[in-house]
């Protein structure tokens, strides 16, 4: 079970083992953050790992250092790149479809809001790549949106102690909150932009 094979790593490897599960989650989707991220918050609860901000510190680094794969995959050599390495990376063309259209419509904000997307997470770096973002701005947009996330599922672990596995469940019903907010932010703001072009 992956919830147990990631608990040793953690115990095995701390902070060094939170950053290569996040690394691993974002190229491999069968090991979700919803797992990993609280139950790293219920090991730094109860002293395991040193502290939360380490652990947000380790979580994030991994998170980033994972997209930076998919983005270079993407800026290198994109789409038929992309799939020819999609089955390994467990990408779908029609997944990176739609995070594409995302970007087109909505831009860099994309890249921020994608990171607490499950689903979406991973696949946003491909687009950004292809693309060509600027390196500097999708590492600072990836690295915050990504902070934001961690921080809240490494805080509920922290919170619940022994019950982290219940994390998971609600976090697919508040991501979609974080989406439909993301999108109707989008839409304000190309319009006020609209406007004041006109």
């Amino acid at each position: 079970m992956i919830s147990g094979w990631a608990e040793q790593v953690v115990q095995s490897f701390g902070l060094w083992g939170v950053a290569a599960l996040m690394l691993l989650e974002n190229l491999f989707p069968p090991i979700p953050s919803e797992l990993v991220l609280p139950l790293t918050g219920f090991f730094a609860s109860r002293g395991d790992l040193p502290g939360f901000v380490p652990a947000l510190l380790a979580a994030t680094l991994g998170s980033l250092l994972g997209a930076f794969v998919l983005y270079a995959l993407g800026r290198r050599g994109g789409l038929p790149l992309v799939m020819r390495y999609g089955g390994v990376l467990r990408l779908k063309e029609a997944d990176l479809d739609r995070a594409d259209g995302w970007f087109d419509r909505y831009g860099v904000w994309v890249v921020f809001f994608g990171r607490m997307v499950p689903g979406v997470r991973s696949i946003v770096s491909v687009p950004a790549g292809m693309s060509e973002m600027p390196l500097g701005r999708f590492a600072l947009l990836t690295a915050s949106g990504s902070a934001v996330w961690n921080a809240l599922l490494i805080g509920a672990g922290w919170y619940l102690g022994e019950n982290w596995r219940q994390v998971s469940g609600p976090v697919s019903s508040a991501s979609t909150v974080v989406l439909a907010v993301a999108t109707v932010a989008m839409v304000l703001l190309a319009l006020q932009w609209w406007r004041r072009r006109r």
